[in-house]
């Protein structure tokens, strides 16, 4: 056991005696010239600098209302399809551009498929006999 503390406490003044070597002692770092510090000229504002702050609440010029900003957001801007996409586009039968426009229309025709189709999306989730819908005759 003492030759452990001993052989330890050796370890531990060798490293302690390294570390006080020419690479990375405290004493031995490379500090920068303070003579060769500069001042740098005070800025200066150009004479041709006249902007208005803008009134408080007012919008940005260049971004445009809130609400155009939201608008942009969340639909983007029209973006021009491709001939492949328009062409698969119209084999599938899409829907017209505008169509998000029209559906809440009280003109738009729907149609009331009746009670089954109530019933059936109206079927618990699941494999199981209560999953299956009850159809009336």
């Amino acid at each position: 056991m003492r030759i452990l503390t001993s052989s330890t406490l050796l370890i531990a003044g060798a490293a302690m005696l390294a570390s006080c070597g020419t690479g990375g002692g405290i004493l031995n770092r490379e500090r920068p010239d303070e003579f060769a510090v500069q001042r740098q000229a005070p800025l200066v504002v150009p004479p041709e600098f006249q902007i208005v702050p803008p009134a408080p609440g007012a919008p940005r010029p260049a971004e445009g209302t809130a609400a155009q900003q939201a608008l942009q957001a969340l639909f983007g801007g029209p973006a021009p399809r491709s001939a492949v996409e328009t062409s698969a586009l119209d084999r599938a039968g899409a829907a017209a551009p505008g169509i998000r426009s029209s559906v809440g229309d009280p003109a738009t025709n729907t149609v009331d498929k009746g009670s089954t189709t109530q019933t059936i999306l109206a079927a618990p989730e699941g494999d199981g006999p209560a999953a299956a819908a009850s159809i009336p005759s």
